[in-house]
């Protein structure tokens, strides 16, 4: 009959602390997963120190579209950082939901299929950043200006490794 105290306390504690584990994946303004990404809404956003216009600003992101990963909320503002690790904090208005990605190996290819057998459609410069479509385990559709395809997810930034979209 003493086991079931000891039972119940440990029950708690087990479903307690899933709960919290699952509650630390989650943004606690939004809601959303975190860590998360995001693009660039804006051509030109500052990157603060802190979750405000009174804090200085760190670094300046100047290219529209470029993929973000959200880290941090706290009110209005994002905690962001690029494939690079710069960032800083940014104000949610200059974010979008919109997925892009960066091009993180010297030269990637796009291919036809989902396929390193199948046709490449074209080789495609580090840096470069595209539209992201959907993804599979080791694969993401990208919108690449003229060429459409799929890409290697060894060779961007921007989807989480076990991401499937």
């Amino acid at each position: 009959m003493k086991l079931r105290p000891i039972y119940i306390l440990c029950t708690i504690l087990v479903v307690t602390t899933a709960t919290y584990t699952i509650a630390a994946e989650r943004g606690p303004v939004t809601n959303l997963l975190m860590p998360r990404y995001v693009s660039l809404k804006a051509s030109e956003a500052n990157a603060r120190r802190g979750p405000s216009l009174s804090h200085r600003i760190d670094w300046i992101f100047k290219k529209k579209g470029m993929p973000l990963e959200i880290y941090g909320e706290y009110d209005n503002w994002r905690r962001v950082r690029d494939s690079e690790g710069a960032g800083g904090w940014i104000h949610y208005s200059l974010l979008s939901g919109v997925r892009s990605i960066i091009i993180t190996s010297s030269m990637a290819n796009l291919y036809r299929k989902s396929d390193q057998n199948s046709m490449i459609m074209a080789r495609i410069e580090q840096n470069y950043i595209a539209d992201l479509g959907k993804c599979i385990k080791d694969w993401c559709e990208i919108d690449a200006g003229r060429y459409d395809g799929w890409i290697r997810k060894t060779d961007i930034w921007g989807v989480a490794p076990d991401e499937i979209r």
